[in-house]
C-alpha cells in the first residue's frame, strides 16, 4: 500500500521583512517633499503599525507608501489588516492603525476545506490543525492539483504551502 503524501496550508508573515518595509516607508516619508510639515510618520505601536498625519488624506498616502514597500518585499497585502481603513481624528492629527494577520482563522480554514472537497480531486482529505490546514492524498499529483486550485481561489488570507512530503 502506498503511503499518503501531505502538505500544510499556512498563513505566515516574515516579521523581519515587515520591519524592513516599515523602516523604508519611514525613510521615504521623512524625505518626500509632499510630507514636509504635515507631521506624517509611521512606526510600530506594540504589535500594530501606527500611521499619523495632520489630515486623513495624508494618512492614506502614508498607508499607500507602506503598502508599496510591502509589495516590493514580497508580502501580500492580504496579511495587512487596517480595520475599516478610515483614519480616526485624535486631537489635531489623524491616526490609522494596521495589524499584521498571521495564521488561518477557523472560517478561512473551513472555506479552504470546502473548496478542496467541492472542486478538488477525489480522495483528498483535509484536516484543520490549529491555525493551519493539513491536506493529504495518496497521489502527489492530486496534491499538486490542490495547490494550484488553492492558489487560484479568492480567500481573505495570504497562503503558503509548507511541509510537502
Amino acid at each position: 500500500m502506498a503511503s499518503e503524501s501531505s502538505f500544510d496550508v499556512v498563513s505566515k508573515v516574515d516579521k523581519q521583512e515587515v520591519d524592513n518595509a516599515l523602516n523604508q516607508a519611514a525613510k521615504e516619508i521623512a524625505q518626500r517633499y509632499d510630507f514636509k510639515g504635515v507631521g506624517a510618520s509611521i512606526a510600530w505601536s506594540g504589535e500594530k503599525v501606527l500611521m499619523v498625519a495632520n489630515s486623513s488624506e495624508r494618512v492614506l498616502a502614508v498607508l499607500d507608501v507602506f503598502q508599496s514597500k510591502l509589495i516590493k518585499r514580497g508580502i501580500s497585502l492580504k496579511s495587512l489588516d487596517t480595520g475599516d481603513g478610515e483614519p480616526r481624528p485624535s486631537g489635531k492629527e489623524y491616526r490609522l492603525e494596521a495589524s499584521i494577520k498571521e495564521g488561518l482563522s477557523s472560517e478561512v480554514a473551513k472555506q479552504l476545506g470546502k473548496i478542496v472537497r467541492d472542486e478538488g480531486p477525489k480522495g483528498v482529505k483535509t484536516q484543520i490543525q490549529g491555525d493551519e490546514l493539513r491536506v493529504s492524498a495518496k497521489s502527489r499529483d492530486d496534491l499538486q492539483a490542490v495547490i494550484a486550485l488553492l492558489k487560484g481561489s479568492d480567500v481573505d488570507a495570504a497562503l503558503q504551502f509548507v511541509n510537502y512530503r
